[in-house]
């Protein structure tokens, strides 16, 4: 006895892992892809399936957001698991890559259990914990990788801080690599960028805001980079921002170094400037870069040698972020604005539907090692629906967050997710919202 199925019709079939961009059909059968293909349902489709016209919108793999952090446990007034769940579900993100720095740290067995215990519990879409590199985020003694990796942990990291000590870093990365396991370090230099808020240059000495040199990241980048060629160890750099470190990621992946590295949609949309007159909702961490800087940011997705383009998520409770620039919170929510945001170098002719796609989907899957981020048949349905066209305006008030510290409050876009399916059920219904 077959159970629940569910036709998908008259769909934009995109999938980076197989090329395929062609109007078509897809099937969904006990929450995987069972069938699909330009010519699906051409003589009709199954009587017992539940229908969804798509209407000729894309029906792509749901995104893979390898950054986001939340308040649970310890800092729930700022987000929990269900509520980042319902944000990433509204922005077509079916599975969330979460970080350890919560209260208490995510660096024990028993913390990795309850945060896949309570992602069961609660939410909505997939998430996966990434485990502390070192304990208590101190950047000093190295965790237990592999019992953490026993527990469920899908990589290693400090999340937003640096391990400044070269030795610790070696020696993690060296434990690192005799399980496998993936590495993910935070690039920017502790000592220059103390007391900082934002981007060196010209704008932050006009606005008086005390500022650290993008060299900062790309000091941390290198160094790393020569740590991973001494170790052999994976590596990924949870975000760049600035040309130097692009070039740094260019080179070593030319050497045939195991590194990839990722970029936040907001460095690929916005700049210094754009932090205008003093918005902490722009504050974030790296600090938003220069025009030169964020066009090179843009030219490496372009190119490939950023691999993933990530949230950053980052979610502040108001309290934080109604300070003077200097000493409001870092970070901004974004799990409803990847999608949009990172649509936009597609709608400026720098890269195929197919190939900014693979970015949130396919390269995502590929470095965690996960079975998602394609429309192959036997793999998960989970399923993001949108229309790449449709225009809209970020209200913050409209956001499923907890937190509303958006950095795009009053930005226009082009393309939004319309349903999200995970599993096969759907965990978002844009039209449905829109009544409620």
């Amino acid at each position: 006895m077959t159970g629940k199925r569910t036709a998908f019709v008259n769909a934009r079939l995109v999938d980076p892992a197989s090329r395929l961009d062609a109007p078509g059909g897809l099937l969904v059968e006990d929450g995987l892809i069972r069938d699909l293909g330009p010519r699906l349902f051409h003589d009709g489709h199954p009587a017992d399936a539940e229908i969804v016209d798509c209407k000729g919108r894309v029906l792509a793999p749901g995104l893979i957001d390898m950054r986001v952090f939340t308040g649970e446990p310890g800092s729930e007034h700022r987000e929990t698991l269900a509520s980042a769940s319902r944000a990433a579900a509204a922005g077509g993100v079916t599975t969330i890559v979460v970080m350890p720095n919560t209260d208490p740290i995510i660096d024990e067995p028993s913390l990795v259990d309850f945060i896949k215990r309570r992602a069961a519990a609660t939410a909505s879409v997939r998430v996966l914990p990434m485990a502390a590199l070192t304990r208590h985020l101190a950047g000093e003694t190295m965790t237990e990788i592999g019992l953490l990796m026993e527990a469920g942990a899908i990589a290693f990291t400090d999340g937003d801080r640096t391990i400044a000590n070269a030795r610790v870093m070696r020696r993690a990365l060296d434990y690192a690599s005799t399980f496998g396991a993936l590495v993910v370090g935070h690039a920017e230099d502790p000592d220059l960028s103390a007391g900082a808020a934002m981007n060196e240059g010209e704008f932050a000495t006009r606005l008086g805001i005390p500022a650290a040199p993008n060299v900062a990241e790309t000091i941390i980048v290198e160094r790393d980079i020569r740590l991973v060629e001494l170790t052999g160890a994976r590596y990924h750099i949870g975000q760049i921002s600035c040309r130097a470190s692009l070039d740094a990621v260019a080179d070593a992946k030319a050497r045939g170094l195991p590194i990839t590295c990722g970029v936040s949609a907001h460095h690929l949309a916005l700049n210094e400037l754009d932090v205008g007159s003093y918005l902490t909702f722009r504050k974030v961490k790296p600090p938003l870069r220069s025009e030169a800087d964020r066009a090179a940011m843009v030219e490496g997705v372009a190119s490939g040698t950023i691999d993933v383009i990530v949230s950053s998520h980052d979610p502040q409770a108001a309290d934080t972020k109604r300070q003077t620039f200097a000493q409001a919170a870092f970070g901004a929510v974004g799990l409803e604005t990847l999608l949009p945001a990172a649509l936009g170098v597609h709608h400026d002719g720098r890269a195929t539907l197919l190939h900014l796609l693979a970015t949130m989907t396919t390269a995502p899957a590929r470095i965690l090692g996960l079975d998602a981020g394609t429309l192959a048949k036997g793999a998960p349905a989970d399923l993001v629906l949108f229309d790449p066209e449709v225009p809209f305006v970020v209200e913050a008030d409209d956001l499923h967050s907890r937190a509303r510290n958006t950095p795009f409050e009053g930005r226009k876009f082009q393309g939004r997710a319309q349903m999200t399916f995970v599993g096969g059920v759907c965990v978002y219904d844009r039209a449905r919202d829109a009544e409620n």
